[in-house]
């Protein structure tokens, strides 16, 4: 199934041909042993992917259910817990939160920067909070928290933290069992959808629990949830042949070879290469006058928000690219209408950003304003030439 366009939103993401083949694959009985032995492998993967010594689940549903899934299976109604968030998709923890009778406080940054540990520390020291969420790479503003300083902030005032990561697993370094400076000090869960760096369509929320976040749910009398709630689901999870709800049988189909293309790349390969393109997308978008909103020392490699020179149209610049085969996103809240956002995760590929360089200066150009394309390009793969290493 060729793609007829170039799908360079913050997600879904391309897909290749070898994902659609799996996906349009004969459906088989959700309970077949041949669907089973699938199953069983795309858990596999998963759990290599975060290195948990704990368990993940699989399930139908997109990004928003694995939201909810990790609030409502760690933090009972009462409950307090603390929001840090760099951007919209952060800030939506706390409607989903509240909507269960959970007790939400937030620390909400500067579009474009970082919520400072200082802050942090300083709301922890109060005391009560049961757990942390915090958004690996904001879809919104392009920037990426800084783990390596948040984990230990956290977790030494005891808090669970919980990392969603929509928009980085399977392209940035989410490892459930490293240990950020103390044995105790690590990632709890982590929260993720399958449309974004992983590279397969929109249907499957994925959420991996390490031991400490299990034993939140299993600390808990109940939860407010049928579908939901992770012990109905766990007995499945260990063996996906019992039935609790039917499984999204051609979507594990689709996420097994996701999976494995993610696997046969290698983890750390994978993280290095988007790392390159993020920083090359960015570099040459630049040669436009194009800057990005979130500061190279802490920009995403999955996604940029890029605001526009002056005398750039929003609409009718999206509209000219799309008509041209390319689709990009625009900005939200008050952003919209400054700047657009560019997805570069998953399976794009080094010629989609040629390709993008090119029809970007060309639309500029047709739009009046003055743009060199071939600059552009050749900054582009100069970077991520630079960053592969080569």
């Amino acid at each position: 199934m060729p793609n007829k366009e170039m799908l360079l939103i913050p997600g879904p993401t391309p897909v290749v041909d070898e994902i659609y083949e799996a996906l349009a694959q004969e459906t088989y009985s959700h309970t077949d042993p041949r669907l089973v032995k699938r199953f069983k492998n795309s858990l596999d993967m998963t759990k290599r992917l975060f290195n948990t010594d704990g368990e993940v689940f699989v399930v139908a549903g997109s990004g928003t259910l694995s939201m909810e899934m990790a609030i409502v299976n760690t933090v009972a109604p009462g409950e307090k817990i603390l929001v840090i968030s760099h951007g919209y998709f952060g800030d939506r923890f706390i409607p989903l939160a509240q909507a269960h009778g959970i007790q939400v406080e937030v620390l909400q940054s500067q579009w474009g920067k970082h919520v400072e540990i200082s802050a942090v520390e300083e709301k922890l020291a109060e005391g009560g909070f049961k757990a942390v969420t915090v958004t690996h790479a904001d879809t919104s503003t392009g920037v990426m928290s800084n783990l390596e300083e948040l984990v230990p902030a956290v977790k030494k005032y005891g808090p669970l933290f919980i990392l969603d990561g929509v928009c980085a697993s399977a392209a940035i370094e989410e490892n459930m069992q490293k240990e950020y400076g103390h044995p105790d000090y690590r990632i709890d869960l982590v929260l993720t959808g399958s449309q974004k760096a992983i590279g397969v369509p929109p249907g499957l929320a994925i959420v991996a629990f390490g031991p400490k976040a299990l034993k939140a749910r299993e600390a808990m009398d109940k939860v407010a949830a049928y579908y939901m709630d992770i012990l109905r689901w766990l007995p499945t999870m260990q063996d996906p042949g019992k039935y609790y709800a039917t499984h999204p049988v051609n979507m594990i189909y689709a996420y097994e070879k996701g999976m494995e293309l993610v696997m046969a790349e290698g983890l750390e390969a994978r993280y290095k290469r988007h790392a390159a393109l993020g920083k090359a997308v960015r570099a040459g978008l630049a040669q436009y006058g194009m800057r990005a909103l979130a500061p190279e020392e802490i920009a995403a490699p999955t996604l940029s928000c890029i605001l526009y020179p002056e005398g750039v149209n929003d609409a009718e610049f999206r509209s000219k690219l799309a008509e041209k085969g390319m689709v990009i996103a625009g900005s939200l809240a008050n952003l919209a209408g400054k700047a657009f956002r560019i997805g570069h995760m998953g399976n794009a590929t080094e010629e989609m950003f040629i390709k993008a360089m090119e029809l970007v200066g060309e639309t500029l150009n047709e739009m009046g304003l003055r743009a060199d394309p071939a600059k552009a390009v050749e900054t582009f793969k100069n970077v991520y030439h630079e960053g592969l290493g080569k």
